[in-house]
């Protein structure tokens, strides 16, 4: 296991470091969420600045797909320790075949593929095949588990195909988190401070490139370089994000659930406050950047 920092990540989270309120975004996000129809939970900090807001920041929602995060960090403690490599060739079969999001379901069979085109199958287009093959790679649900308590991230676990989580995976799905903790897993990434600066750097640069760019990073100038991933079930739709502002990296998340809009259209009531929740965090950090975002392109 090379999760490293421990004892630097628990003083952050334990809020030793003196991050303060910023009071002004806190009534802006608290008015701008107020009639949503479902539960909504918000953090945000500008590492900079150390500003923080945190709205339901520890209240668990289901990941969705943001689950594929905590994956990304097992296969590559699997990677550090020489027992994967991104180069490594894997065959793809029928027998793997699962429905929703990504495209390996398209493949042909026999296909030949590798790791690298895996994860970023799993984290571009957020493919499910690939993101479960990778979970069993990694060592399945308890060893990412194992991973996530040993950062101090308590709260966030792979639920599904694990040991012991049926009941838990039955009120959450694939996998649960807090608003907080997976900020904090981004910032970790961020600083290099997730396996090791060099390990942590390859998976920055794969968190970058994502399919489903139409929520948050729309209403970012598209010449600001971003990390991110959505999730997406009926119920529950969430988003992270950590932008490299010019005045300092921001990271925030957005997480729902209980929620009646059920849709699965770019008007989903939790993906627009999603888009306007983004959009009111960058103008609020960077004044002397507004930026407008443009309609939906259907």
């Amino acid at each position: 296991m090379r999760v490293i920092f421990l004892i630097p990540f628990v003083l952050i989270f334990s809020g030793v470091t003196g991050q303060k309120v910023d009071k002004k975004l806190d009534v802006a996000l608290k008015k701008e969420i107020a009639g949503f129809n479902g539960d909504i939970g918000i953090y945000v900090h500008h590492l900079k600045k150390n500003r923080m807001v945190a709205i339901n920041a520890d209240t668990v929602f289901p990941t969705a797909s943001i689950v594929k995060v905590p994956i990304l960090v097992g296969v590559f403690d699997k990677i550090a320790s020489g027992e994967l490599k991104l180069s490594q060739e894997f065959i793809y079969d029928t027998s793997r075949l699962y429905g929703g999001s990504g495209l390996m379901q398209f493949y042909k069979d026999s296909a030949k593929t590798d790791l690298s085109t895996m994860i970023s199958l799993m984290l571009t287009y957020s493919d499910n095949i690939t993101s479960i093959w990778l979970q069993q790679l990694s060592g399945g649900g308890m060893a990412i588990n194992k991973m996530m308590d040993d950062l101090g991230l308590k709260n966030t676990k792979v639920n599904s195909r694990t040991e012991g989580r049926l009941e838990i995976w039955k009120k959450y799905g694939w996998g649960q988190t807090t608003p907080r903790e997976m900020s904090k897993l981004f910032q970790l990434i961020r600083e290099g401070k997730v396996i090791d600066a060099r390990h942590s750097d390859k998976m920055y640069r794969y968190l970058k490139n994502q399919f489903y760019n139409g929520r948050s990073l729309a209403q970012f100038p598209s010449t600001v370089n971003t990390i991110s991933k959505t999730g997406s079930v009926n119920e529950a739709r969430g988003e992270v994000v950590l932008v490299n502002a010019p005045g300092g990296d921001i990271v925030f998340c957005v997480l729902t659930k209980n929620n009646k809009d059920q849709s699965w259209t770019d008007s989903n009531e939790a993906e627009v406050l999603t888009r306007k929740i983004a959009a009111l965090i960058w103008n609020h950090y960077e004044p002397g950047h507004t930026f407008k975002s443009y309609p939906v392109i259907e």
